[in-house]
């Protein structure tokens, strides 16, 4: 069989199907957010508000500390919440520390020798328990996706203010 036998009958088009664009709640107003984690606040380390001001900071890229100082809680209280809200890369373990973890959560280490293989202090290896024991609440990570696209809003203004600034691809070569 030839390439042409197998290509018979496939045509090329130019046109491609309009499917829409993916859209997010990215409501700019933080009260709506505060109301949209009232129903969560019951499964949470911290109240609503203080919620929000932690989600509010982490997608701006402030650190974990400094959010948490905003929203008057301690630095684990805010890590939890976030990790709770479904916010990815909170532990600061690798995945093979996390596998350690998990390795003494099922009586394999000592909890001793887990931290030292971890290469983890108290906090780390605290938190990361935390992690490994508690799943994110359904439905929260949607707020979070819907709080980043509103900080991405901002990052695709910038990019274009200054879009007279960059190079392209094509001006490289």
């Amino acid at each position: 069989m030839a390439l042409s036998d197998i290509a018979d009958g496939l045509e090329v088009t130019t046109e491609q199907r309009d499917r829409g664009v993916a859209s997010v709640d990215a409501t700019a107003d933080s009260g709506d957010l505060r109301e949209r984690l009232a129903e969560f606040a019951a499964d949470l380390p911290c109240d609503a508000v203080s919620a929000a001001t932690i989600i509010e900071g982490h997608t701006s890229g402030q650190s974990v500390g400094d959010t948490a100082h905003d929203a008057g809680v301690a630095p684990m209280t805010a890590a939890k919440t976030l990790h709770l809200l479904g916010c990815e890369g909170v532990s600061p373990l690798t995945s093979d520390a996390h596998r350690i973890v998990r390795d003494w959560l099922s009586a394999d280490l000592s909890r001793t020798e887990a931290r030292e293989l971890a290469g983890a202090n108290e906090t780390e290896f605290a938190l990361a328990t935390f992690v490994e024991t508690h799943n994110p609440l359904p439905g929260a990570s949607d707020l979070v996706e819907g709080a980043f696209a509103r900080d991405g809003d901002a990052a695709v203004e910038k990019r274009d203010a200054l879009a007279g600034t960059m190079s392209g691809r094509d001006e490289r070569l």
